[in-house]
């Protein structure tokens, strides 16, 4: 009878350290995603004036943070306390909570090959509202130029989405000076180049689309996405399944 109880006190004690450890990091990235997004708030004056919220016109890329990292946090906490305490409710819990997670991205994976094309409708909306929203908030600006450089793409289906932008439409009345153009995110890159021109989509769509070609990238960002994922499908679908081990391991442990 002891021997028994010894042997299954010396497994619980490896699978204890092992969790702890694993959450440790977990719950450490999770207070720096929460540190992250609450100082950027700060830096927004959101946390001086709540109702700040509310002028967001786009999608504000803080919320990442501070969901991801809230979620991280709480999960991380429970891992930990959970192994070392030997808490049998702080276990469950955190299985639990990795058990809905890894079903909400196996019901996301589902849904995103069952509804593609609804999901493409929703991208651009989601693209569209944003650029229209792009001058009103850095940070959804410097989440939509890195997205733009990274695929080397310009609206949500071509550069004439940044009409829906007041600082970017071609209107007789708009007098901004980008009026007619893109960001320069949008523009195409010189490697010669040590300093962003800034300035360089500047006028562009005034111009014709052969000529609009060697300025900028006129190819949009929803079919770009398309390719990139169709490019690497491999490995994210390697990524995504060894997320998901992790997660069903982490919750029959």
């Amino acid at each position: 009878m002891s021997g028994k109880q010894f042997k299954g006190h010396e497994v619980s004690c490896c699978i204890k350290y092992f969790i702890f450890g694993f959450n440790i990091i977990f719950w450490l990235l999770g207070v720096a995603f929460l540190g992250i997004g609450l100082w950027a708030w700060n830096e927004k004056g959101v946390l001086s004036n709540i109702s700040s919220i509310t002028d967001l016109g786009g999608f504000d890329p803080v919320w990442l943070f501070l969901v991801t990292g809230g979620v991280m946090f709480i999960l991380g906490f429970a891992g930990c306390i959970g192994a070392l305490r030997e808490n049998t409710f702080l276990l469950k819990f955190f299985s639990v909570f990795l058990g809905i997670i890894f079903f909400l991205e196996l019901t996301a994976g589902v849904l995103a090959f069952t509804f593609k094309d609804w999901i493409k409708d929703q991208l651009n909306f989601f693209i569209n509202n944003n650029i229209r929203a792009y001058r009103d908030d850095i940070d959804l600006q410097n989440l939509i130029d890195f997205t733009q450089e990274y695929w080397d793409c310009c609206g949500a289906f071509g550069a004439d989405d940044w009409n829906l932008n007041i600082y970017f439409n071609c209107t007789d009345t708009n007098p901004s000076r980008e009026k007619c153009g893109v960001p320069f995110s949008c523009c195409t890159k010189d490697p010669a180049e040590d300093v962003i021109n800034t300035q360089c989509g500047y006028d562009v769509r005034a111009k014709t689309d052969a000529e609009q070609k060697t300025y900028i990238h006129v190819k949009g960002c929803v079919p770009q996405f398309e390719k990139w994922l169709q490019d690497n499908l491999t490995v994210v679908a390697g990524i995504f399944i060894g997320v998901a081990l992790l997660q069903v391991r982490e919750t029959f442990l």
